[in-house]
């Protein structure tokens, strides 16, 4: 029973009042080696893999259909791989991979970990804008950054693979699908997300620190794009299961 619970069993809903998500390369094979089987690291060059940091503030998470008064608000800073899928009708589906999830409400920790593979903890997590300077972080997840105020022109990241922020884009997130493989097994679950009004803005990034990245065994890690987006309706799709063949 509670491996049926964990295989997202029902649709979704939620508000996404404001979203920030920090993509770093690091190299593909140090990435691929932490992957389950079937997925594979998504690549923009050879040799470079990616992962992001997603900070929202989600606002009535509940079921979809039901009233917004009955969901939960809380805040997710969310650690995810970006990579393909190899499903068994020949296509490569393209998504994220979930490493870690951490929130500051407890009952969002449960229930997440009741219904998602996403392994949620709860912890600590403060926000300040103080002239424009957005900061964020938290001591038990030993995380920080902190945003340059909004200007007119902004730079990628020193060291970004990316030349342009319109290649930077395809790793900005959200994509289609969040990926879990079941330990053991050769079954893959499938979570479909559904946005609207999803128009990121190229952000610049005054100084950042992902304990949680840092502690993966990454000899590279390169900030390689950050974006935002504010007031994003969202829904994920009840989980599918697929077998793959070895």
């Amino acid at each position: 029973m509670l491996s049926w619970l964990k295989t997202h069993p029902f649709a979704v809903e939620a508000f996404f009042e404001h979203s920030l998500v920090l993509t770093f390369a690091v190299p593909q094979a140090e990435l691929q080696a932490l992957l389950p089987q079937p997925l594979v690291a998504d690549t923009f060059t050879d040799g470079w893999g990616f992962v992001a940091v997603a900070l929202v503030q989600t606002r009535g998470l509940r079921p979809k259909g039901f009233p917004a008064w009955l969901g939960h608000d809380f805040f997710l800073i969310g650690y995810r791989a970006f990579v393909r899928y190899p499903s068994p009708t020949g296509k490569r589906l393209r998504g994220l991979y979930i490493l870690r999830s951490e929130t500051d409400k407890k009952s969002m920790t449960v229930l997440g970990n009741l219904f998602t593979h996403y392994q949620y903890h709860t912890v600590d997590i403060e926000q300040k804008d103080t002239a424009g300077r957005l900061a964020i972080r938290s001591r038990q997840s030993d995380f920080h950054v902190t945003l340059a105020p909004v200007a007119p022109e902004v730079l990628l990241p020193a060291g970004s693979p990316f030349a342009t922020w319109a290649e930077a884009r395809r790793f900005a997130g959200p994509l289609p699908f969040t990926f879990s493989a079941e330990t053991g097994s050769n079954r893959v679950l499938i979570v479909e997300g559904v946005r609207e009004h999803w128009q990121p803005e190229p952000m610049a990034v005054e100084s950042c620190h992902v304990g949680f990245f840092h502690h993966l065994p990454f000899s590279k890690l390169l900030l390689a794009n950050a974006f935002a987006v504010h007031n994003v309706p969202y829904h994920w799709r009840k989980g599918r299961t697929e077998t793959w063949q070895h």
